[in-house]
């Protein structure tokens, strides 16, 4: 493991260690019940309901390998596959690996030659007992957010087509880096000309004006699936010993320092985004009913959440570096 990335991937040790308590009787989700799968497979029942699947659970060793394989790509997306089960309204993500895919600051496409690699390391597993089927791809938005693209929509369409049940995971390094918390979503599509009766409630997030458009085009094409942590107690092991090795430099580091240029672009994106507004209040004309007015509000109280929301960011980093100054620094003193 590099330790570049080791050093930031252990930034997110209190959010991982923070799932379920693991005990002998939770390492019993690991069981794979090759008849009930099947089962589940012949019922189908999702084909029926749009919104069958509802939530997800992810072990900490799958989050561990997608985190670290989202901030190993840098500004660069990167794609891998997910293996695991389902279990009622759940899928339950067990595993994941990392496709030999070359992706863009904008998107990620696998080949040919990514379809063989995902075959042949299926066929691996099951030779050597591990019976999880592949059901989902997660891929990253370095400092977009948890969204899907047009390109991400139609990718995950095609996959619930062929390869249900299938899920789209998106992880955002730079923002899980910059948050001290994985920023990560679940995301399923609705089937072409479905029109949900309902706007599903999700959590707020920042998007980059120069992708707002594409996000508000498809964000009524998916909806987002309540995601869960847990580990085994073999997990909980490896966890530990891996925050033995790495300590030191999960304190020695600053997201203050070490995410500088992202907080640069955040700041240059909000600040197009005030002009943008500005310039739209200076020429828009206010209807009989004030609806303009109603509207340009609403868009001032998006760029004011996110303002807010890079205020909190920044303090939290202060806060951290003025943590460990007093608890280093003052014991140094003393002596």
């Amino acid at each position: 493991m590099d330790s570049a990335i080791a050093q930031k991937t252990w930034e997110l040790e209190n959010n991982i260690l923070a799932v379920e308590a693991p005990n002998p009787s939770s390492d019993f989700i690991f069981y794979y019940d090759e008849v009930a799968q099947a089962m589940s497979l012949k019922a189908k029942p999702w084909g029926n309901d749009p919104h069958f699947f509802k939530r997800v659970k992810i072990s900490a060793l799958a989050l561990l390998k997608m985190v670290i394989h989202a901030r190993s790509g840098g500004t660069i997306e990167v794609m891998g596959l997910m293996q695991g089960k389902t279990g009622g309204d759940a899928i339950i993500v067990m595993d994941a690996f990392a496709l030999p895919v070359e992706g863009t600051e904008t998107r990620v496409n696998a080949q040919a030659d990514a379809y063989e690699y995902m075959v042949d390391y299926s066929q691996t597993n099951k030779q050597a007992g591990r019976l999880e089927n592949v059901v989902g791809w997660y891929h990253s938005h370095p400092g977009y957010g948890c969204w899907l693209s047009g390109i991400d929509v139609s990718t995950q369409m095609l996959n619930q087509q062929f390869q249900e049940p299938f899920l789209a995971v998106v992880i955002d390094p730079t923002r899980t880096v910059s948050a001290g918390k994985v920023d990560i979503g679940a995301f399923r599509t609705y089937p072409e000309g479905y029109k949900p009766t309902d706007d599903p409630i999700s959590e707020y997030q920042t998007i980059p004006l120069n992708k707002i458009e594409d996000f508000g085009v498809h964000c009524k094409q998916y909806y987002a699936l309540n995601i869960t942590y847990f580990k085994s107690s073999l997990d909980c092991h490896l966890l530990d010993l891996l925050w033995n090795k790495y300590w030191v430099n999960t304190l020695s580091s600053s997201p203050l320092l070490g995410n500088g240029d992202y907080v640069a672009g955040q700041l240059s994106d909000l600040a197009e985004k005030l002009e943008q507004a500005e310039n739209h209040l200076t020429h828009s004309r206010i209807g009989p009913l004030g609806t303009s007015r109603k509207k340009e509000e609403s868009h001032l109280g998006k760029i004011t959440r996110d303002s807010s929301k890079i205020t909190v960011e920044q303090a939290h980093g202060l806060m951290s570096q003025v943590i460990k100054d007093i608890l280093f620094n003052s014991v140094r003193q003393s002596k």
